[in-house]
């Protein structure tokens, strides 16, 4: 399974950028996917969950700024960050919960055990 993001880039304060996310080896699920980001000397923050392409959460932090989404295919998952600010500058990641079938039915992993690589996110005065 790999996923991997892109569309980071270098953006001034109050601008916009897309994320994708692509999976290979894998559908993204009702398991849930999710946005996570971390900037140097902080924690890594959850950002959005992603279930269905109707179903997500945001972070209190980045609510009525960002949106996130799944292509009904579940290939792709996309996070849109509008009003940037200084403190959204980090590395944005997306994550999977793996998802098998046990007995019949389906069995979703605790965590998030796919992760991509990473995609730096730079927001500038």
């Amino acid at each position: 399974v790999q996923l991997r993001e892109s569309g980071g880039g270098s953006v001034e304060a109050g601008g916009s950028l897309k994320l994708s996310c692509t999976v290979s080896g894998y559908v993204f699920n009702a398991c849930g996917s999710a946005w996570y980001r971390q900037s140097p000397g902080r924690e890594r923050e959850l950002v959005s969950i992603i279930y269905t392409p109707g179903r997500t959460t945001l972070a209190e932090s980045v609510k009525g700024r960002f949106s996130a989404s799944r292509d009904y295919d579940g290939e792709k998952l996309y996070l849109e960050m509008k009003n940037l600010k200084i403190d959204d500058t980090a590395v944005y990641y997306c994550a999977a919960k793996d998802r098998s079938v046990y007995e019949g039915s389906y069995k979703c992993s605790d965590d998030f055990v796919y992760w991509g690589q990473g995609t730096q996110v730079t927001v500038s005065l």
